[in-house]
C-alpha cells in the first residue's frame, strides 16, 4: 500500500473542471503564442487568423489551436514539387501529397505584386496574364508550435492542478 494514495486519489476527484480547464487554457495559449511568433507574414491576416478553443466533450477537456484561414495548409505543409523538396519540421503523423508539375494561376487569382516578388513566370494571353508556379516550400508554425511547447503545456498543468491539491 502507498502511504497518502488514498487521500491524494480523493483530492484528484475533487478537482474542479474549471481549475483544470485554467490549466489548459494557459497550455494552449502558449502554443498560440508560438505559432503567430513563427508564422510566415506577408500582411499579417495568417498570424492574426491563429486563435484557441477549450471543450469539455465526453468528460475530456481539449484545448486546440487552429487558424481559420483556407490556405494555411499550404503555407505549413507547402505545395508543388518545392514543398516536397523542403518540408522540414512538418508532422511525421501527416502524410502529405504533392503535385508533381506546376500550375497556371490566373491573374484574379493572384496580387500582380505577390507574382513579381516570387518571380513567377507569366505568358500574357487574350483572357489575361498566367503565372507559372510551381509551389513553394513548407513553412510550418502550427506542428511546430506544439512540439516545441509539449513539456510547458504539461508543466502548466500540473502547477495548476498542484496548486489546488
Amino acid at each position: 500500500m502507498i502511504l497518502g494514495a488514498l487521500e491524494l486519489e480523493k483530492k484528484l476527484r475533487t478537482l474542479s473542471e474549471m481549475e483544470l480547464r485554467q490549466g489548459i487554457e494557459k497550455g494552449i495559449s502558449l502554443v498560440q503564442e508560438d505559432a503567430k511568433a513563427n508564422c510566415p507574414v506577408h500582411d499579417g491576416e495568417l498570424r492574426e487568423s491563429i486563435f484557441t478553443a477549450v471543450e469539455n466533450k465526453d468528460g475530456k477537456i481539449r484545448g486546440t489551436c487552429y487558424t481559420n484561414k483556407q490556405y494555411a495548409p499550404y503555407v505549413e505543409f507547402g505545395t508543388g514539387p518545392k514543398g516536397q523538396a523542403d518540408h522540414d519540421g512538418i508532422s511525421p503523423d501527416v502524410a502529405v501529397s504533392y503535385s508533381q508539375t506546376g500550375w497556371w494561376i490566373h491573374e484574379s487569382q493572384i496580387g500582380r505584386d505577390v507574382a513579381e516578388r516570387y518571380r513567377f513566370f507569366h505568358i500574357d494571353t487574350e483572357n489575361g496574364r498566367f503565372y507559372k508556379c510551381y509551389g513553394q516550400a513548407a513553412q510550418p508554425f502550427m506542428y511546430p508550435a506544439l512540439k516545441n511547447n509539449e513539456d510547458a503545456i504539461l508543466a502548466v498543468i500540473a502547477r495548476f492542478a498542484k496548486e489546488q491539491l
